[in-house]
């Protein structure tokens, strides 16, 4: 079943133009189809807020069609914001007391953009833990995207992230290491994932703290579960991305290049442009480095040009992925959302792996 607008966040909107079905709450109402409420915890900077909330709810909604959708957005107050993303969240957003109050089946946590190394010194760590440490009670299982991972991984398993020589920046190729996990369920032993990220928990880091690694690649470990099977389950890459997210990142370097902010020119994204795009952001490169020594107006980065050409080879394994995930809180969850596990269900082993 479709995604529920359930208030009149802009996203809905967008969604339904792009054509995805999002059912109208009276319509909702009438139909005789368990809900699943799951949170949005949204952390991500002002500038990919909404593309953000897209690209998860565009997951969530396409992902199984045995319930209706209830995603709730919300946010840290202790993230900076600027006058627009405050009124969007004012707005749209449930705050973090009315979600413990109503309680959730499920909750994604994203990433964030952080300033300095340590994790443990960012504004948002400690209401962040407090967030994780009230899920990991009342909620059946909690999905984090790439930083958000890192910092589970650093306050309660005590494995902190290590900086990469260079930014893992592309679409990778990974393998499957546990085909026989139910998250990965008619998942291709082969895929690929975009990753965007300059910092790396180790595969010997999630073996040491007893976690269960299901699918890795020559870049590191993309998805890992808790040692129960399910009350966390952890990306490293980014699934979620839109087919063209690597290109804006990449025109965003180019442009902090362009204005003085960056000392090089950005690498290509790995394994993410074709040939052809590739001799496109060459020309380009040769046109913007000829305005900024004349000091000429910048050149138009290509943008429609090289994204029509772009091809998507991680969705389809996202939304099995995602939709294993919702199917299993689906089984595993009450009805009364504020209790997280079936009667006679084991929470230290909820999927009967052991």
């Amino acid at each position: 079943m479709p995604i529920v607008a359930h208030n009149e966040l802009p996203t809905f909107a967008r969604l339904r133009e792009e054509g995805m079905t999002v059912l109208h709450p009276d319509r909702a109402l009438h139909q005789d189809i368990r809900e699943l409420h799951i949170g949005l915890l949204n952390m991500m900077p002002d500038k990919a807020l909404a593309a953000t909330e897209r690209q998860f709810f565009r997951l969530v909604g396409e992902s199984n069609p045995i319930a209706q959708f209830y995603v709730h957005p919300f946010t840290l107050p202790e993230l900076a914001r600027g006058a627009d993303a405050a009124a969007h969240i004012d707005a749209y957003y449930d705050s973090v007391a009315d979600v413990r109050e109503q309680g959730l089946d499920a909750l994604i946590i994203t990433g964030a953009n952080v300033v300095g190394p340590e994790l443990s010194s960012q504004p948002f760590w400690n209401p962040l833990i407090d967030v994780i440490d009230w899920a990991f009670d009342n909620v059946t299982s909690t999905l984090c995207s790439c930083l958000a991972t890192h910092a589970v991984m650093e306050f309660r398993y005590g494995q902190r992230r290590t900086p990469r020589p260079r930014k893992t920046w592309g679409v990778y190729p990974h393998r499957l290491v546990d085909r026989a996990h139910p998250l990965v369920h008619d998942v291709n032993t082969r895929f690929d994932v975009p990753h965007s990220r300059w910092n790396d928990v180790s595969r010997a880091q999630f073996d040491a703290s007893g976690l269960h690694v299901l699918a890795e690649s020559d870049v590191g470990v993309h998805l890992a579960t808790s040692p129960d099977g399910f009350r966390f389950v952890f990306f490293q890459g980014h699934p979620e991305y839109d087919t063209i997210s690597l290109l804006k990142e990449y025109k965003r370097e180019v442009m902090h290049f362009a204005h003085g902010e960056l000392a090089e020119y950005p690498p290509f994204v790995d394994n993410y442009f074709g040939m052809r795009s590739r001799a496109v952001l060459r020309e380009y490169r040769g046109l913007l480095t000829a305005a900024m020594e004349r000091t000429d107006p910048l050149p138009t980065f290509p943008d429609d040009l090289v994204g029509r050409a772009l091809d998507n080879t991680w969705r389809d394994t996202a939304h099995a992925v995602v939709g294993n995930w919702v199917g299993l809180v689906y089984q595993l969850t009450h009805r009364d959302r504020r209790r997280p596990f079936m009667d006679g269900v084991d929470p230290g082993d909820p999927l009967g792996l052991r």
